[in-house]
């Protein structure tokens, strides 16, 4: 019988895995995004794995408590994606399905597009392909996107979001229709989460990691109209990066977070995408 694992290593760090459903049944890893842990599928996994899969969602890069390197150039995207392909080996999973949220999402785009001999689909949630996000910063996405030019800067942004404990995360996280915002504040009120999480940020600009390029495989993208961070425009030019079996779904009247608010639809349609692609 297959091993359930709470754990695996890489880049010599040590990460957290929640690992839940049947032993022998595909796999499905699942990436949580910012600023939030593995907890951030656990309505939806009840879905996928009531299915008959079996659901690894890991605890990322800066999230375990054991993986909170300091440099920023840790946390660029290729040393991200290395992570997941290190849970599949640790797993024994040669071939797998993705499912992304937020900076997980960018994380899966990155692997789907860099190692396609390992993923069988791709479903994310929110996040656009990262060169639509770059082609739609020229307008109002830049706006958005405001705090991701706050958090380059040195110090400055995790003192924001750890003072008070935590009343400034808390707030902008209740603004963009977080169900949970206190778990923000506890994730923060760990020891070096705060800047090891926004260490994502600050490595967009490492140089030597380009984004990633077309997509082959079979793909689902869900965003939602309600997102206040992700605008249409990203939304519609990422079928630009997507060669293979696409499909596009716009969810109405949610937010930004789409695993809280529609776990039972975003699990069936990541289901659809999977029995699609074996059609």
């Amino acid at each position: 019988m297959t091993a359930r694992l709470t754990s695996f290593g890489n880049d010599g760090l040590q990460f957290d895995v929640r690992d839940d459903g049947p032993a022998d049944g595909e796999v499905i890893l699942a990436l949580h995004g910012f600023p939030q842990t593995s907890a951030s599928w656990r309505l939806v996994t009840p879905f996928l794995t009531a299915a008959g899969f079996r659901v690894l969602a890991p605890d990322q890069r800066g999230y375990s408590p054991g993986a909170r390197p300091r440099r920023v150039g840790d946390y660029g995207l290729d040393r991200l994606a290395g992570d997941v392909l290190a849970l599949a080996d640790a797993a024994g999973v040669e071939r797998f399905h993705l499912l992304g949220h937020d900076w997980g999402g960018g994380v899966a785009w990155q692997l789907a597009a860099t190692h396609p001999d390992r993923v069988r689909t791709l479903s994310v949630a929110s996040t656009p392909h990262p060169r639509a996000m770059i082609a739609a910063m020229k307008g109002r996405q830049a706006v958005r996107l405001w705090y991701v030019a706050l958090f380059q800067l040195p110090r400055i942004p995790e003192r924001l979001l750890t003072r008070h404990g935590g009343a400034r995360a808390r707030e902008l996280a209740r603004r963009s229709g977080m169900p949970d915002p206190q778990r923000v504040a506890d994730l923060f009120a760990q020891p070096g989460a705060a800047t090891a999480t926004i260490n994502w940020y600050r490595a967009m600009r490492t140089p030597g990691v380009p984004a990633p390029g077309e997509v082959h495989i079979p793909v689902l993208y869900v965003w939602s109209d309600g997102d206040t961070a992700l605008g249409r425009r990203a939304a519609d030019l990422t079928a630009r990066w997507v060669t293979g079996d696409y499909r596009f779904v716009v969810l109405t009247g949610v937010s930004h977070w789409i695993p809280d608010e529609r776990p039972r639809e975003l699990a069936e349609l990541v289901l659809a995408r999977i029995a699609g692609s074996a059609a």
